[in-house]
């Protein structure tokens, strides 16, 4: 059997390049800010709507409803971000960043996938990375679990 083509390795390093970046930019993360990525990207997402309701963020995020509720209230705990009733609709919850999470925003990097919707990127270059992402659920043979 021959073993993988130069392509095949290529692709190979690559993943594995952009997977170490994710772990050393979460490391980097925790330790200057004592926050993850996730945490990071939701508050980012708030800055960019608030106010934002929890069902807001339902329908935008490919994410389990509880897994936002562990992101928000983790996110709350540490004072960098408020839940409150929305009005005139008080079984809402509306959610908006504290000064200190205004704080954490302009002294964290912009980077990962979150960095997409507040940089503008060729339409193009886009395109191709969702493409490829898209692909390499196909390729690694990934979508019985994709959600």
């Amino acid at each position: 059997m021959a073993g993988p083509t130069p392509e095949a390795l290529r692709a190979i390093r690559a993943w594995f390049r952009l997977e170490r970046c994710f772990d050393s930019f979460n490391a980097y993360l925790r330790q200057r800010h004592d926050i993850t990525g996730a945490q990071l990207a939701m508050l980012r997402i708030v800055a960019e709507q608030e106010p934002v309701t929890l069902q807001q963020l339902r329908t935008q995020l490919v994410m389990h409803p509880a897994t936002i509720g562990q992101l928000v209230d983790r996110i709350g705990a540490r004072g960098l971000l408020t839940r409150r009733r929305a009005q005139p609709d008080a079984r809402r919850r509306e959610l908006r960043l504290t000064p200190a999470g205004r704080r954490l925003l302009a002294s964290a990097p912009l980077a990962g996938p979150v960095r997409l919707r507040l940089e503008r990127v060729d339409r193009a270059r886009l395109n191709r990375l969702a493409r490829a992402f898209e692909d390499a659920v196909v390729v690694f043979q990934l979508e019985e679990w994709a959600v």
